[in-house]
């Protein structure tokens, strides 16, 4: 059940999306020795991963859970869509007895826009039914990379860390293997039982729980179908009667077209995120390497692909299809697309639902449409697998039983499913005081909109869905278009593997980053990328090619 709040300002950090490809999915992290390469300092002893039988051992037994069954199922890696109106009288409840005993814990996550007060409604209603008692030790999701390192660092972690991918660079991946730990005690096998919404979530997003060859990652699961999403405004293309583009080449030609500069309408924002789906580039991070056709192992920015899609985003951006202030990456690209200052902008796939439900009342005849992806050719597109986990909890090492064992009850609180009163409460509060009922559907008022917002919710997630009752619609075409993306999706070579790179090769593509977004906006040249893949593979990348053949040598391929 998709919270209907106005405000659309938490999500994701423009950071997290690394330039080119798939939001969270780009950097993973995580694992165990090679067994062929163990051995030395405890910071090598934590690299590698730990796939295939080894990995199943520490699992918790999946036990699918049965209470609302969707209406359109997962397909070709989709997450399930529900589009009808759920019987709130008739909720199920999937932890019938409260597994928290009341003991205090402390949790640090990344929270974006304004978090709760401390002992709000909201969390005094959560902790009372879930039987727990926590502090909420939110921190500004834009900058939570530096805090979090500056925690791991210390000596005073909190009781619980919401730990998202895209923050494992550096020193942060060993950091958790060393910092957190082993579950398995708790949840390994059979003993998972005792939580069953947390039983429910998917062997493969719980394989990507694995950190230092232990289970120590609650995980958030994720659709493995891409969620990069090129939006457009359908209402202005239905009144205008402009055709959707096919090809790379069409969006240009339509782009040259539409822009008017002196009305401040422009075609879209800066495309980068959605050129690598058009261009078939892979995501960057342990995803970015694959094994070809060819049996050669590579990295994304090897690739004809890799240039090929920046060189289009540039010539969008030679041509002044881009809006200036997405050229100067001030301001909110979002805010211009519901504006209409342009027609096409990339985010994730949250803004389908986000942008519908906050201009329904402003301006009720505002649609947003997704572009399927076409291939560099005006083909099919080759769209790459995100990983299907992206954002785990986890438990300090030293913490006694009764704090693991009343964050776990939080953890299997927040994993409730689709249907019940325990995904209810998570995701609109109280009914009477943080939202109310109106033909059937929740509807959340001011308090609903400033206190329930992304906090339990971080701690754990059950399989991923799309359910929005005040706009069904709106998940109906969120699952078809992942399953329409979904059957062109391959997977790489490392995918549900979570991996420790060596902290040797720690920033060896951090310069990509900042490169890319000058190359497109034409402030470096064509020679300066090709100059940093050269610089990439005599500085480490060779060699990090060869620790990669002998961890998939020995781990098995991913795909």
């Amino acid at each position: 059940m998709t919270p209907n709040a106005a405000s659309t300002s938490s999500g994701p950090s423009r950071r997290s999306f690394l330039a080119s490809t798939a939001v969270a999915t780009a950097a993973v992290a995580g694992g165990m020795p090679l067994l062929t390469a163990c051995g030395g300092s405890d910071s090598e002893a934590r690299e590698g991963t730990t796939s295939g039988k080894a990995a199943d051992k520490l699992l918790p037994t999946y036990i699918a859970g049965n209470v609302a069954q969707p209406d359109l199922p997962p397909k070709n890696g989709s997450a399930a869509g529900y589009t009808g109106k759920v019987d709130l009288a008739a909720l199920a409840t999937s932890v019938p007895d409260k597994l928290g005993t009341g003991a205090p814990f402390k949790v640090m996550s990344p929270f974006w826009g304004s978090p709760p007060k401390p002992g709000c409604a909201y969390y005094t209603a959560l902790d009372a039914a879930a039987g727990t008692k926590v502090t909420w030790q939110n921190q500004d999701g834009y900058t939570y990379g530096e805090k979090l390192g500056a925690v791991l660092a210390s000596s005073s972690i909190p009781d619980m860390v919401v730990v998202p991918s895209w923050e494992l660079g550096g020193k942060i991946s060993n950091a958790v293997s060393a910092k957190f730990m082993d579950l398995g005690p708790y949840l390994a096998g059979d003993k998972v039982k005792k939580y069953p919404n947390l039983a429910a979530i998917p062997s493969d997003s719980w394989r990507m729980g694995i950190f230092g060859g232990a289970l120590r990652g609650i995980p958030m699961p994720s659709a493995a179908t891409t969620f990069i999403v090129p939006y457009y405004r359908k209402d202005i293309f239905d009144e205008k009667g402009y055709s959707v583009p096919r090809s790379p080449d069409e969006f240009l030609s339509w782009a040259k077209d539409v822009i008017s500069a002196k009305a401040k309408v422009y075609a879209c924002g800066d495309m980068s995120w959605s050129a690598a789906g058009i261009f078939g580039v892979r995501p960057a991070g342990t995803l970015g390497w694959n094994i070809g056709d060819d049996g050669k192992l590579t990295y994304r920015i090897e690739e004809p692909a890799f240039l090929e899609a920046l060189e289009w985003v540039r010539k969008l951006f030679d041509a002044g299809v881009v809006h200036p202030d997405d050229r100067a990456r001030s301001g909110d690209p979002g805010q211009r697309f519901t504006s209409g200052q342009i027609l096409v902008f990339c985010s994730d796939m949250s803004a389908w639902y986000a942008k519908t439900a906050e201009q329904a009342r402003s301006n009720p005849d505002f649609e947003i449409g997704a572009l399927d992806y076409f291939g560099a050719d005006g083909g099919n597109p080759s769209l790459w697998a995100a990983q299907p986990a992206t954002i785990w909890s986890l438990i300090r090492k030293g913490a006694s039983k009764e704090t693991v064992e009343n964050a776990l009850a939080a953890a299997n609180f927040s994993a409730a499913p689709y249907g019940t009163k325990e995904r209810m409460l998570v995701d609109y509060g109280v009914e009477g005081t943080h939202y109310t009922v109106r033909d059937g559907v929740p509807v959340k008022n001011d308090q609903g909109n400033s206190e329930v917002v992304n906090a339990w919710s971080m701690l754990a997630a059950p399989a991923p869905y799309f359910a929005h009752p005040d706009f069904p619609e709106v998940a109906r075409k969120q699952a078809e278009w992942q399953q329409r993306m979904g059957a062109f999706m391959k997977k790489t070579s490392t995918y549900g593997m979570n991996i420790v790179e060596p902290s040797r090769y720690a920033g060896l593509v951090s310069q990509f980053e900042q490169l890319e977004i000058d190359y497109v906006r034409g402030h470096k040249k064509l020679s300066d990328v090709q100059a940093a893949i050269s610089t990439w593979r005599s500085s480490g990348g060779d060699k990090l090619r060869d620790w990669y053949k002998e961890l998939l040598d020995k781990n098995g391929s991913g795909n």
